[in-house]
């Protein structure tokens, strides 16, 4: 496949490109559904193909195609020549690609066990003893598992002489029980999880013990009262944390939502480029991260889909917001035009987010794997200083403004915190903040023990759309006087 490659970049040079690269993908996913024991869903789909992206006089251009011939070849690269000057009829400004030395090196998903080896009727057999599981509890009406596995091979060239092949693996599970009452009232438990690894990983999961406990809580919240209304301390759990990562703060880092040139779901951003340095996102106790190297992560690779080496950084350090999520052109564009009361000036070189969903798109500046440091005090320690306060755990829905900075969460569960410890369950829990305040309030951070890495495997973006692979860890952290809605 490099070889291929290879003969798709020489033709983009011939014809006079300033840059290009050449990406070959190759793709193999496979969803696996079950409902009320039975299988209801089994999804298998495979593809590849191959793109041009060139820097032509100022801009890009990009062709695609699925036919890895000669002639299929040579009529991509002088497509995407012909693109790249249309392009530029409607920017403002010439793009200025940095040049960097070249990358060439491999990189492969570290795992034991191939989850695509392991016959269909085991892993059906696993989903189905799952659903079992949660029909063992009488108001449990619908019981439904599902397990998700993706390969995907890709080989990347340069005119800037880079070659790289990368090999990339996951796989997940979830757990769903709906609970019905006799009045009509209807609660769900769910557990989902998704990881960089091998089959291990999802055995780790333990979904049949997952699937007993959303089957119990499930029908407990049926006769648990709800959540009462008001400003109140809350304890976030990691799993809802880490979709409040995602939204809050990894979609508003992205370079181009700050700059305006990527607007879709929920867009733009407030935190834009003027606030780089500056910006009190958070209170002392919040770090977070974005680190591509980290094992097991969704958003772990050896290179980014310009050739970028994968590396981990600050994104919000003590509180701070110090840097952005970055592609080559915006890194180099930040680094001189930032704002001149930036006290850190941020560096012209891309740290490596730049990725595309396939073979067929262009690359975007995706977030990698984004978490919450974990901070120092224990869970026992967090509890027992918390009386009055309530526990919040695993998302249930969530909406934005499309700056990112107004927010409302829901979530599956709660409980009264009283005399250090979980109490009464609640249903219908839901808190609304605006995020520099809500990040603010944060006093407190629990340690590594109870640090977990959540896999979101469907992260959107982009027009057309883009679905990437993403990871957010955190620990369960402690907020103040956050607004928190019960009922419907």
């Amino acid at each position: 496949m490099q070889a291929i490659a290879l003969k798709a970049l020489d033709q983009a040079v011939a014809r006079g490109a300033d840059y290009a690269d050449v990406r070959v993908v190759e793709r193999r996913v496979e969803d696996l559904w079950v409902k009320n024991g039975r299988p209801e869903r089994i999804g298998t789909a495979e593809d590849l193909g191959l793109s041009v992206r060139v820097l032509y006089h100022g801009a890009w251009g990009l062709a695609a195609t699925s036919d890895l011939g000669g002639d299929s070849l040579a009529a991509a690269a002088a497509r995407a020549l012909e693109i790249a000057p249309a392009s530029a009829r409607v920017q403002s400004d010439a793009t200025w690609l940095p040049p960097r030395p070249g990358e060439v090196g491999t990189y492969a998903t570290e795992m034991e066990q191939d989850p695509f080896a392991v016959p269909l009727e085991e892993r059906l057999a696993l989903l189905a003893g799952c659903c079992e599981a949660m029909q063992q509890r009488p108001s449990v009406r619908v019981a439904q598992a599902h397990m998700s596995l993706f390969r995907e091979k890709k080989w990347f060239v340069s005119s800037e002489g880079s070659k790289l092949e990368q090999l990339i693996v996951e796989n997940g599970g979830r757990i769903m029980a709906t609970a019905v009452g006799d009045d009509g009232i209807f609660q769900r438990r769910s557990f989902e999880n998704h990881a960089q690894g091998g089959y291990e990983f999802l055995l780790s999961l333990d979904l049949p013990a997952q699937a007993e406990r959303c089957a119990a809580e499930a029908e407990a919240l049926l006769s648990a009262p709800v959540c009462p209304s008001g400003p109140r301390t809350v304890i976030l759990g990691s799993s809802i944390l880490a979709l409040q990562v995602h939204e809050s703060c990894g979609h508003p880092v992205e370079l181009d939502r700050a700059l305006g040139s990527e607007a879709s779901y929920a867009g733009t951003s407030f935190m834009t480029v003027d606030q780089l340095g500056l910006l009190q996102y958070g209170s002392p106790v919040v770090n977070i991260t974005a680190d591509a190297t980290l094992p097991g992560g969704l958003g772990t690779f050896g290179w980014d889909d310009e050739g970028t080496p994968a590396e981990a950084f600050p994104v919000i350090r003590e509180g701070r917001f110090v840097n952005y999520l970055t592609s080559r052109e915006t890194a180099w564009w930040l680094a001189h035009n930032h704002a001149p009361t930036c006290p850190v000036p941020p560096l012209p070189f891309s740290n490596g987010t730049m990725r595309a969903d396939g073979w067929g798109h262009l690359p975007l500046i995706r977030m990698t794997n984004i978490s919450l440091e974990p901070g120092e005090r224990t869970w026992d320690e967090l509890l027992a200083d918390s009386d009055g306060a309530l526990f919040l755990d695993t998302p249930k829905s969530w909406s934005l403004d499309d700056k990112r900075l107004n927010f409302h969460f829901g979530t599956e569960v709660a409980y009264e915190i009283e005399g250090g410890r979980l109490g009464r369950m609640l249903r219908d829990a839901s808190y609304t903040d605006r995020t520099p305040r809500f990040w603010n309030s944060c006093d407190a951070v629990c340690n590594g023990d109870r640090w977990q890495l959540w896999g979101l495997p469907s992260c959107a973006k982009g027009e057309p759309m883009q679905i990437a692979h993403v990871a957010h860890g955190a620990a369960p952290a402690r907020f103040r006087e956050v607004q928190v809605r019960g009922g419907g």
